[in-house]
């Protein structure tokens, strides 16, 4: 499967930035979560629904509000009777792409059912854990904080989404195109699909084996210390997240046709990949410094390796 034919299949349904659809291919290429923060009406849910079809993956969509039960996530277990025995119903997690609409209008204890899913990959109910299928993604949407009926994420869960992205209000072309589709003036072609779980799980192994010098990990490392280390951050960003960034940049240096990492990789994927996982301080909220503008003087003061490529 060819990168940019996924890319534009995607965009048959998807009308948006392009480098939303390669930052979300490359989490779940690289094995990670994401999440998707922006108003409504921008095409989160569209984004993750074509993602599905054109990847042939089985897809599960749970609309959180706050009656939503922790059990509806993971599942229950219930007495059948003919035999009396307990049997395990499963509940919307057990599928290869979860679609977790509106996540942050849900209680924390419902959100927190996510929690083992996205780290362990199973989940457990009345002291038995089942396995999750491979692969398994979970892309979560979130009205920004502040808006109606929401709430935080608590910060143990944002730390699981490898990425957090924005979508953004589409320009000017963009949004013509929608409006002509949604008049029948250009209605778009059923999406075809161009791979298989089975696909899915070979590319994650060639990913995993993209090579990474050691002047690249020590990049990386500098790059998510020195957010535990600014004055204008309270919290930096946890090991997990140089795992992370470890694992996305493979995926970003796999899709851009190399077979190893190189610094532009790890930038191109940096700020969505820790931004979210940063608590600012109290100064910078006063003064207006946001995360993203934190991050971006770190790129600016960490110097990165020169490569030498042997030719």
């Amino acid at each position: 499967m060819k990168i940019q034919e996924f890319i534009e299949e995607i965009q048959k349904s998807f009308v948006g930035n392009p480098q939303i659809i390669y930052k979300v291919f490359c989490a779940l290429l690289a094995g990670g979560h994401v999440l998707l923060e922006d108003i409504p009406g921008v095409g989160k849910t569209t984004l993750a629904k074509a993602f599905s079809q054109v990847l042939n993956l089985e897809c599960k969509r749970i609309q959180f509000t706050p009656d939503v039960m922790p059990s509806d996530i993971t599942g229950f277990t219930m007495l059948r009777p003919e035999d009396r025995a307990m049997v395990y119903q499963p509940g919307a997690v057990m599928c290869s792409l979860l679609l977790a609409d509106e996540i942050n209008r849900a209680s924390s204890r419902t959100q927190s059912a996510l929690l083992e899913a996205m780290e362990e990959y199973t989940v457990t109910v009345d002291g038995v854990t089942y396995p999750l299928p491979d692969p398994f993604m979970v892309i979560a949407t979130q009205n920004p904080a502040g808006s109606s009926g929401t709430q935080l994420l608590p910060e143990s869960q944002t730390d699981r989404f490898m990425l957090r992205l924005s979508i953004g209000y589409p320009d000017e072309e963009m949004e013509f195109t929608m409006l002509s589709r949604k008049n029948g003036l250009s209605e778009p072609t059923s999406l075809r699909t161009l791979a298989d779980a089975a696909t899915i799980r070979e590319m994650r192994k060639k990913v995993a084996a993209v090579y990474l010098d050691d002047s690249i990990y020590r990049y990386i490392l500098k790059l998510v210390r020195a957010t535990r280390e600014r004055p204008e951050i309270s919290q930096g960003a946890s090991p997990r997240c140089s795992v992370a960034l470890t694992a996305v940049s493979q995926a970003a240096a796999w899709v851009s046709g190399r077979d190893y990492v190189i610094p532009e990789d790890v930038q191109s994927v940096y700020i969505d990949c820790v931004a979210h996982r940063l608590v600012m301080s109290s100064q910078a909220k006063r003064d207006r410094i946001s995360p993203e503008m934190a991050l971006e003087k770190i790129l600016k003061d960490v110097q990165p390796p020169k490569l030498k490529v042997e030719s």
